[in-house]
């Protein structure tokens, strides 16, 4: 694979409107809501990557610091819920895992500064209003690029050569598929592969669907939405079932039997989010205004049953905090 990289949030930095609201003394207070759940092996790795990220600035849970962890299960309700539980702790900054946490946070506070991490398209999410100047008391990371809509076609056309059509799968409720449509279409026209969009609700709607594409030349693009993360299961089964090659978002997908992946390693990002922390928190540095958004490094993922996969970091970029942090491979 050709080492490729993007750039979310391009533009020059802006200030974000929060100042940490922790004492000068005394213990910080980390509120964290991760969406997944409590066994899924997907968050425990990144809840791993940031408290350590921070022991290395000199945080240590039970120390100078606390940190209330929640998991929010796949379940939207409960979100919700454990949202409103930690904001009523008043913590001195929160630290959102996913689009669901994130804006489950953003009901319940305007004051308290949010971090979010593995957050697809923040604009479409309404999260923020723009990359550059997000506003408001949120900021953090756009893991993906509305343009790749075009790159995961090209993958499948490396893998299936005769494609004569894909589609791309999303949940038409959450709001975020458009931007990644019209890239994705677009890309379809100048390649001469018939787009379809394939908006689905249920299990029974991606087994249908999935179904349609059996026929020789037809591929498959699994679109990053909270929906099709947690039917990622059936979606991989019934790929493989009816023999459809498909290209999903993110290495959870490959890393649990998907043919090919290609997105930004989220794990890297929750390392990452130590940074805004640590400044917001005003932990050594004292408190500080930071803003612009960080974009995560495109990378792929190859697996298949029984296959981990492989995934390459391309390049990252944290806008307003330290600039370009240098790309990396593993």
């Amino acid at each position: 694979m050709l080492r490729r990289e993007f750039i979310a949030g391009l533009g020059s930095a802006a200030a974000l409107p929060v100042v940490a609201r922790a004492q000068q003394s005394g213990m910080r207070r980390i509120g964290v809501l991760i969406g997944t759940q409590e066994n899924d092996r997907s968050g425990k790795p990144r809840l791993s990557a940031f408290t350590q990220a921070l022991a290395d600035l000199g945080w240590t849970d039970g120390r100078n610091m606390r940190i209330d962890l929640r998991w929010g299960g796949d379940d939207n309700n409960r979100i919700r819920a454990l949202a409103q539980e930690l904001v009523a702790l008043q913590p001195d900054i929160i630290l959102a895992g996913g689009t669901p946490a994130t804006a489950a946070f953003q009901r319940e506070t305007r004051t308290i500064p949010i971090v979010f991490v593995n957050v697809p398209d923040p604009i479409a999410s309404r999260i923020v209003a723009r990359l550059d100047r997000p506003s408001g008391n949120a900021t953090g990371f756009a893991i993906l690029e509305t343009s790749l809509g075009g790159k995961w076609l090209e993958l499948l056309l490396e893998i299936v050569p005769r494609l004569k059509q894909a589609a791309i799968m999303f949940n038409p409720d959450l709001g975020t598929a458009a931007p990644y449509v019209v890239s994705f279409e677009t890309a379809a026209r100048s390649l001469k592969v018939a787009p379809i969009t394939a908006p689905v609700h249920s299990d029974v709607e991606i087994e249908t669907a999935i179904i349609a594409l059996r026929e020789p030349g037809g591929g498959l693009f699994v679109m990053p939405d909270a929906f099709t993360f947690v039917h990622r299961v059936p979606i991989i089964s019934a790929a493989a079932r009816n023999n459809v090659p498909a290209v999903y978002w993110s290495s959870i997908f490959a890393r649990g039997g998907g043919l090919l992946s290609y997105g930004a390693n989220t794990v890297d990002t929750f390392q990452i989010s130590r940074e805004i922390t640590d400044a917001t928190a005003g932990v050594h540095r004292g408190a500080r205004e930071y803003g612009g958004m960080a974009g995560g490094g495109a990378g792929a993922a190859a697996g298949g049953a029984g296959d981990r996969g492989r995934q390459r970091r391309v390049g990252r970029c944290l806008i307003g905090l330290c600039g370009r942090i240098p790309q990396g491979a593993w």
